[in-house]
């Protein structure tokens, strides 16, 4: 079943490139997929299929000839690819090195000149936007168990769907603090414990996104709380790092 699956997302991403290329033709530069499906860390289920897409130029008319492609992208349960042209790779380092990182460390070429390859990153703004998006994902978290907290189905959902965005993120805290930590979920789990947080949490919601347990094994809301707390002192872990 997992060859089948593999087969798919091949299939799929060669036909994002056709459609790619026949509405940009020669204004088409490089397309990349980054991310969980370029390590084998990707779940179909729940994985989105991250994707770069570099322009020669990003106008209105590049954007409409992106239309119909995106449209079709999106209906295939995956976020639109992201657009930049050559230029705006090499001067954004700055302003998105999260995802910049993520790029130049998870990556194949799908078409046309590896643009990533040796782009030196700008981390001056590094470690603000890793506590920043900590915690604006903990502010949302808390916003939408707000709604849901007395409906365990949901609010296990909620858990299940947010833990890898704070796991990547945590990920990028490590690498900053100097621990040398891989992208795979269950490494960062490791070193996350290595590093003092207590990755009892995390680890459960893996093993129920990947369904080797099943929910009935946990209370939603003692996991929830020790969830919220662990997230907190991985914000806290970052704001302790030298600034």
């Amino acid at each position: 079943m997992a060859h089948g699956v593999q087969e798919m997302m091949v299939q799929k991403l060669q036909d994002l490139v056709d459609r790619l290329h026949k509405a940009h033709q020669d204004r088409l530069v490089s397309v990349i997929l980054y991310g969980s499906a370029v390590t084998g860390d990707h779940h179909h289920r729940f994985s989105d299929l991250n994707v770069l897409c570099v322009l020669k130029d990003v106008s209105p008319a590049a954007l409409g000839a992106s239309e119909p492609v995106f449209t079709w992208w999106r209906g295939q349960g995956n976020p639109s690819p992201l657009l930049l042209t050559e230029e705006e790779v090499r001067t954004s380092t700055d302003c998105f090195p999260i995802e910049f990182h993520d790029i130049l460390e998870r990556r194949r070429v799908l078409f046309g000149p590896d643009v990533i390859e040796g782009l030196v990153i700008d981390d001056k703004f590094y470690r603000s936007q890793i506590e920043q998006e900590l915690r604006a994902k903990l502010l949302r978290l808390r916003q939408k168990a707000g709604s849901v907290l007395s409906d365990k189905k949901a609010l296990l959902q909620l858990m299940i769907d947010s833990a890898p965005n704070f796991l990547v993120l945590s990920r990028h805290a490590l690498l900053f603090a100097g621990v040398p930590t891989g992208s795979q979920k269950r490494e960062i789990v490791r070193n996350l414990a290595a590093a003092g947080i207590d990755a009892a949490p995390f680890e459960t919601l893996l093993d129920l996104r990947e369904q080797t347990k099943t929910p009935g094994d946990v209370d939603p809301q003692t996991l929830f709380a020790s969830y919220l707390k662990e997230i907190d002192a991985v914000v806290n872990y970052v704001d302790r790092l030298e600034k």
